[in-house]
């Protein structure tokens, strides 16, 4: 069944992004693969082009569209060139609704104008060497002091880490009120004794630089309080589902082009005197991989349109975010096996998909904790 998510406007700002990241993302992204960073130019290059912050008002120089579609547009064609080290879906799909709608006037006169424009980079800070999915287990801490807070901790695994202008850092700011006593702060480049860690050596997306970031007595003025104080778990709770779907997105679109990729090696690989693709076990295989990639880009869909209709849940982003990243990762998998020996060798895009798929169960939030808030929603 075909496909109705998007309309004739999206689809012209398809082919806008797909001539982007064939000229500016393609031809590179291997050099920065081997650099372990994605060079800055090509987010500035973004910005003049209209990919970043489509949702953005227009006197901030965004887009001025409120339309999840259009992020999906980004992320599917970055999928589609292997680009799995341009963080800008990091950036417009997990940062732009924190600088949207908790930052003040001042907050987005400041922040906005070089985040739409590529001259300012985004990372936000959750995990810690201690604490992944649970939020409640961070160590981070602010202390006011005066007007200022006095930020100390550290975090890890953090995308775009090395690259970042700014940081939105999650950080305990009332040890003894639980889940109410976490805030948002936004720590700038430069400032003293915020420190970057190394870019850590990843199984896969090389390209994307992820660090480890440290916090030593970092003063903030109080206008770099972003939501309300004590507001932060709920504010991550609330922003949460879109970043989920963000991935899910990211999960169908990967599936859709390594089983295309492999399809069109079934069909001209030969084995015994015939296409691999037509001995039955793996024309089998390859059937069940097209039903469930059909399903999934289906449900992905109403998921979509019911997020811009404001109707989509906590729960059904965990069902969209476990279910989508566990079949990216078996189809994938199936796809590397499919490949046999080819499949294993890093020059084919198979085996990249193979390494650079493994996090995608993972970061988010785990399969395992997604499943936990759906059995919760569930009542039991």
């Amino acid at each position: 069944m075909k496909s109705t998510l998007y309309e004739s406007e999206h689809d012209a700002f398809r082919d806008a992004v797909r001539s982007f990241m064939d000229k500016h993302v393609a031809p590179f992204h291997k050099q920065w693969e081997e650099a372990g960073i994605v060079d800055r130019s090509v987010w500035v290059e973004a910005g003049k082009q209209g990919l970043l912050g489509m949702d953005v008002p227009e006197q901030y120089g965004g887009g001025g569209i409120k339309d999840f579609r259009y992020n999906c547009v980004v992320s599917e064609e970055i999928t589609r060139v292997g680009g799995s080290g341009v963080g800008f879906t990091l950036h417009n799909d997990v940062m732009a609704p924190y600088l949207l709608d908790l930052t003040t006037d001042e907050q987005k006169q400041r922040w906005l104008p070089a985040f739409t424009s590529g001259e300012m980079i985004t990372a936000i800070a959750m995990s810690e060497p201690g604490a992944g999915s649970d939020l409640q287990g961070l160590k981070t801490t602010a202390r006011r002091d005066g007007s200022d807070w006095v930020l100390n901790g550290s975090k890890t695994f953090i995308t775009n880490g090395i690259n970042s202008d700014l940081v939105l850092v999650v950080a305990r700011t009332d040890p003894e009120k639980g889940a109410h006593g976490f805030s948002l702060l936004a720590v700038e480049r430069g400032m003293k004794g915020f420190e970057r860690g190394r870019n850590l050596d990843k199984v896969g997306m090389k390209a994307q630089d992820t660090a480890e970031l440290f916090f030593d007595d970092v003063r903030l003025p109080a206008e770099n309080l972003v939501g309300g104080e004590g507001g932060g778990f709920i504010h991550l709770m609330e922003k949460l589902p879109q970043e989920r779907l963000s991935i899910a997105v990211v999960a169908v679109a990967a599936a859709e082009k390594v089983f295309d990729i492999t399809l069109d090696y079934c069909k001209g690989r030969m084995a015994f005197g015939k296409p691999i693709g037509a001995f039955q076990h793996n024309r089998f295989v390859l059937a069940e991989m097209a039903t469930e990639i059909e399903i999934a880009r289906h449900y992905v869909d109403k998921a979509v349109l019911a997020h811009n209709a404001g109707e989509f849940t906590v729960q059904d982003a965990a069902m969209a975010k476990w279910w989508t990243t566990e079949l990216q990762k078996k189809v994938v998998d199936q796809c590397v096996q499919l490949h046999g020996g080819y499949g294993y060798m890093l020059e084919y895009p198979v085996a990249k998909a193979f390494i650079d798929s493994r996090v995608q169960t993972i970061y988010g939030g785990t399969t395992e904790v997604m499943k936990e808030i759906i059995g919760r929603s569930l009542g039991v």
